[in-house]
Formats: structure tokens, sequence, C-alpha cells
């Protein structure tokens, strides 16, 4: 299994991406998706996650701004992010709690993570 993030970048302060994760191998299911980010000499942390439902969560301070989504016939999270600042400059990872046989157990897989930068 492997999950494979892209559409990160470099943008200016007010600006706009939407990077998406794509989980592709041996999958039979997959439960809820997430992004974290970790930004320099920080702690990694939650971002957003949703359940293969639709069901949304959001770190507080995210909501409004960044929007999570997925497509359950691609396997792909995406995250769209909106009025970007500068703090929001991080590598952003991916992650999808999943099964890869019908038996077997539910197992969290990370991406490899994707860099956001915010500058003027």
């Amino acid at each position: 299994v492997q999950l494979q993030a892209s559409g990160g970048g470099s943008v200016q302060p007010g600006g706009s991406l939407r990077p998406s994760c794509a989980a592709s191998g041996s999958i039979f299911s997959i439960n809820g998706m997430g992004w974290f980010r970790q930004a320099p000499g920080k702690q990694r942390e939650s971002v957003a996650g949703i359940t293969r439902g639709g069901s949304t969560n959001y770190a507080g301070s995210l909501e409004g701004r960044f929007t999570i989504s997925r497509d359950n016939a691609k396997n792909t999270v995406y995250l769209q992010m909106n009025v970007l600042k500068p703090e929001d400059t991080a590598v952003y990872y991916c992650n999808a709690d999943l099964r890869s046989r019908w038996n077997s157990p539910l197992t969290t897989y990370w991406g490899q993570g994707t860099l956001v930068t915010v500058s003027s």
C-alpha cells in the first residue's frame, strides 16, 4: 500500500492550493483519511479528517479556510486551502486507516509529505 501526496507548492499570502493524496496497492477498504502538517521546528499537528461517509473535522483555527474532501472511487483525499498565511508553511502529510484484505487489521498508512510554502 502506498499513499502518494502531490499538489504542494509556493504561494503568496492570500493564495490557494489544493493538495491531493491517492492511496494505491492492495486495498480492501478505507475508513478515515486525513491531513496533518509539520512546520519547521514544531511537532506534527492534525489539520483535518474525513470519514468514509463524508463527516469532517478540523483543527479549530483552520475551519473556514481549509476544506477536506475525498473521492472514494479514486481512494483519494483532497485539502482545499484558501487565504493561506505564512504560518501555514509546513510539510503536509496525508494518512489513511485501511484494510489491505477483508480480514486484515485496520492499519494507518502515511504519505511522504508535500511542502507548502506561503511567502511574499
